[in-house]
């Protein structure tokens, strides 16, 4: 017994539409059920964003979705991945920065030594300018000028 053509539409495999003047080749037609409200949005909206029909906006939506959901798969890749670089990058500048800080360490260890054997200074006047010090590096904030020091220095 041969099939009718309603009975080929009703079939639950899916098949493509043969193309035709309106551009539809490749792609099938399937039954979609839309709560009333949500397809008072798609008819509101399919133009705004530059749709020729509800179908094109659907097909956009649902292209959008899926990408949502490959997304979420890749964040699980990415993430670690973005994680370690972020860790290398922080890795180097703390090294750049340690070496830094010992080069400062070693050329403020040569002053020190410069500055004791050029002048004698007792241990009471030592404690007293380490205190000082401390005292006048937490009420600047770290932020050393020399000028001000040399003016301290001839009051």
């Amino acid at each position: 017994m041969e099939k009718s053509k309603n009975s080929e539409l009703q079939s639950p495999k899916n098949t493509a539409v043969e193309g035709n003047a309106e551009g539809f080749s490749n792609k099938i037609k399937f039954p979609l059920w839309l709560y009333p409200k949500t397809m008072y949005e798609v008819n509101y909206r399919f133009e705004s964003d530059n749709c020729g029909s509800r179908s094109e906006f659907i097909e956009k939506a649902i292209n959008f979705y899926i990408g949502y959901l490959k997304q979420e798969k890749n964040v699980n890749y990415l993430s670690p991945r973005i994680t370690s670089s972020v860790e290398a990058v922080i890795n180097g500048s703390e090294q750049r920065i340690n070496r830094n800080l010992f080069k400062i360490a070693v050329e403020l260890g040569k002053l020190a030594h410069t500055i004791a054997a050029a002048n004698e200074v007792d241990e009471e006047t030592l404690r007293e300018l380490h205190s000082m010090c401390v005292n006048e590096v937490r009420h600047i904030n770290g932020v050393i000028n020399f000028e001000n020091a040399v003016r301290f220095q001839n009051e």
